[in-house]
C-alpha cells in the first residue's frame, strides 16, 4: 500500500529520520523545512500530509488552512504541543491526526497505514448487502457468514450475486444458466442444481440461515 508522503518539518534530523524510515518502507518521501516549502511540495498531491505546526513562514495551521480546501489527503500534525486548546486549533484548521513528539517510529507508520487504508476505502467504496450473518460483496466478489469468509468458485459466486440482487424474485434453471453462463456455455441448466447444493453445503458451515429457497416447480430465490 505504499504512496507518497510529505514530511513538512524545519527540523532537519527529524525530516531526515521520518524519510529514511519511510523509504524503507517502501513510500516515496517529499520533503519541507519551511511554510512555503510546504506549500509548493502540497502541489505535488501526496496521499498524505505529516506537518509540523512550528515552521517559519507560515506555520502548520496555516499551511493547513490554505491547502485544505484543495486537498482531500489525511494532514497529520506532529507537534510538542499537548494542550487540548491547540489540538482543538489543529483540528479547526483541518487536520485528521496529531503525532506527539517524541514520536515512536513504528506508531508513526502504523498511523499513516491506518489513515491510507481508510482513504483507499473511501476511494473505492465496496457494493455489500448484507442478510442477517451472511454478507455479499459485489465489488470484491466475496462471500461471508458469520464473519467468515466462504470460498466460492468463479461461477457459484455469480450465482450467489444474481439471486441475492434480487431478494425474492425467483429464476428458474434455464434463466440462471442463461445469465450466467450465455448462450455459449458448456453444459445445460442441470448443472444450476449441482452449484447451488454446493453454495448451500458451504454455508451450512458457518452458519443456519438458508439463503437459498426452492420453488418447486418454479427455480430458485433468495430468501431475504
Amino acid at each position: 500500500m505504499p504512496g507518497k508522503i510529505l514530511v513538512a518539518d524545519d527540523e532537519a534530523g527529524i525530516v531526515s529520520l521520518l524519510r529514511e524510515d519511510l523509504e524503507g518502507r517502501g513510500y516515496l518521501v517529499y520533503t519541507a523545512r519551511n511554510g512555503e516549502e510546504a506549500l509548493a511540495q502540497a502541489a505535488r498531491r501526496p496521499d498524505l500530509i505529516l506537518l509540523d505546526i512550528c515552521m517559519p513562514g507560515p506555520d502548520g495551521l496555516e499551511v493547513c488552512r490554505r491547502i485544505r480546501d484543495h486537498v482531500s489527503c489525511p494532514i497529520v500534525f506532529l507537534t510538542a504541543r499537548v494542550e487540548s486548546c491547540d489540538k482543538l486549533a489543529g483540528f479547526g484548521a483541518g487536520a485528521d491526526d496529531y503525532i506527539i513528539k517524541p514520536f515512536d517510529l513504528e506508531e508513526v507508520a502504523a498511523r499513516i497505514a491506518a489513515h491510507l487504508r481508510r482513504e483507499q476505502r473511501r476511494a473505492a467504496p465496496a457494493n455489500v448487502r448484507f442478510f442477517g450473518e451472511v454478507a455479499v460483496d459485489y465489488t470484491a466478489r466475496t462471500l461471508t457468514a458469520a464473519g467468515t469468509p466462504v470460498p466460492l468458485s468463479r461461477r457459484e459466486f455469480d450465482i450467489v450475486a444474481l439471486l441475492s440482487a434480487h431478494p425474492g424474485q425467483v429464476f428458474d434453471r434455464e434463466r440462471i444458466y442463461e445469465l450466467i453462463w450465455s448462450y455459449d456455455g458448456a453444459g445445460n441448466s442441470d448443472t444450476i442444481m449441482e452449484h447451488i447444493r454446493k453454495i448451500r453445503r458451504k454455508l451450512a458451515q458457518h452458519t443456519g440461515q438458508s439463503c437459498i429457497d426452492t420453488v418447486w416447480g418454479c427455480g430458485y430465490r433468495w430468501n431475504a
